[in-house]
């Protein structure tokens, strides 16, 4: 796989590790404290050094009972079609006619060539060794991400109103489910050390599991599930990563929930106007700056713009978020600016060369399809097309020999 890199200060790296490790202890530290003494502390469940929820992977339940579950899970369309369901694909009834019943066919091939040897081999040759710990290191992000998707939405199902919106949220626990078991196999397959989170997400997260009533909306299915959605869009047309449009497709569905909710529960003036609510989005926002900067060198390797990245995923979330009624303490407008400032100012001290832009007006989804998806879920008018730089590493995806791994 042949990426055209793009050329960061080996020292600035070096630099936001070591203030990233240092906050990491701290923060992580004192949660450790407040949890002792019952005062607080880390709310999620979960191991993001091994990878796994508190207790294990524990295989042979989630066989007995995902496993099962999946294979089982019946259509209503098929079951009982003299109802109004039509939740059945073409391509499903045709399985269905055939007495087939088990997961989306696309989903179980795409499964199955996952855990082929096949697949195995493709990664190796495809990619080198820093390459592939540059791919696992940005995507157990989301890794880490779908583990607290899993349990926030496991929470919101307890909270929203209305039987659909429970039927919704039903599914998204499912998936987010599925998500998280399917990922962490894809990632295990690079035969790379999967690393824990990184202190900026693990404050974004935690703070999202905290948060109140429908800012967990915000804080999950708009900020976390936006950015998931902006990375399986742009890394889908990888060699080897083609599932990640499965993906996408799913995280699509998430991230509207919020506007589809809020159009029959909307929500009042105080919660849209709550100065404490505002701040805490803000505060949600902002540690996406330290967090960019941390993975630049990654994406670097894999020819990707780190804040052309950030600053297209922002774009959409602040927009969607102005939608839904989210506002923050200052305008989006204002804050997509003070945003662009921040990314140009780290840039200018990370990279080698470095020219000032509007990092907000970018586009780095890949794909007709994933870009008409994303038009309809945030709302936007089509025109933009993917950043020079998003194109020649799609490009590079399409043209590149293979390399045997070093």
């Amino acid at each position: 796989m042949e990426f055209e890199k793009i050329e960061v200060k080996p020292q600035s790296a070096v630099i936001q590790r070591r203030v990233e490790e240092v906050v990491n202890t701290l923060v992580r530290g004192y949660d450790e404290v407040m949890g002792r003494l019952h005062l607080g502390g880390r709310k999620g469940d979960y191991d993001d050094i091994h990878y796994e929820f508190n207790g294990g992977a524990q295989d042979q339940l989630r066989k007995k009972h995902y496993d099962k579950s999946m294979r089982l899970l019946w259509k209503a369309e098929e079951q009982a079609p003299w109802l109004d369901f039509r939740d059945c694909t073409a391509e499903e009834l045709t399985l269905l006619s055939m007495a087939e019943k088990s997961m989306d066919r696309e989903e179980l091939r795409e499964l199955k060539r996952v855990r082929s040897q096949e697949f195995r081999d493709t990664i190796m040759t495809e990619y080198t060794e820093r390459e592939r710990q540059a791919i696992v290191n940005v995507l157990s992000l989301i890794g880490h991400g779908e583990a607290y998707a899993w349990l926030v939405s496991t929470e919101l199902l307890n909270e929203v109103k209305s039987t659909g919106a429970r039927t919704a949220l039903t599914m998204q626990v499912l998936e987010e489910a599925n998500h998280f078991v399917v990922l962490r196999e894809l990632l295990q397959a690079f035969e790379c050390d999967i690393p824990r989170m990184p202190i900026w997400e693990y404050l974004l997260l935690e703070r999202g599991f905290k948060s109140k009533g429908v800012e967990k909306f915000f804080a999950m299915n708009v900020v976390v599930e936006g950015f998931a959605l902006g990375l399986f869009g742009m890394m889908s047309t990888l060699p080897g990563l083609e599932i990640w449009r499965l993906f996408h497709r799913d995280e699509s569905r998430h991230t509207a929930l919020p506007s589809n909710y809020l159009k029959e529960f909307p929500l009042t003036a105080w919660q849209k106007r709550s100065p404490f609510a505002r701040a805490h989005r803000l505060s949600l926002i902002l540690p996406l700056v330290p967090a960019v900067a941390l993975g630049e060198e990654d994406l670097a390797e894999l020819g990707i713009d780190a804040f052309d990245f950030a600053g297209a995923t922002a774009r959409k979330v602040f927009h969607l978020s102005d939608r839904v009624g989210f506002s923050f303490p200052i305008s989006t407008a204002a804050l997509s600016s003070v945003l662009n400032a921040a990314f140009n100012a780290v840039a200018s001290y990370t990279r080698v060369e470095h020219t000032k832009k509007d990092y907000l007006q970018a586009e780095t989804t890949r794909g007709e399809r994933e870009l008409q998806t994303e038009a309809e879920v945030f709302g936007l008018k089509r025109g933009r097309t993917p950043t020079e730089a998003t194109r020649r590493t799609s490009a590079a995806s399409h043209n590149g020999g293979a390399r045997t791994a070093a």
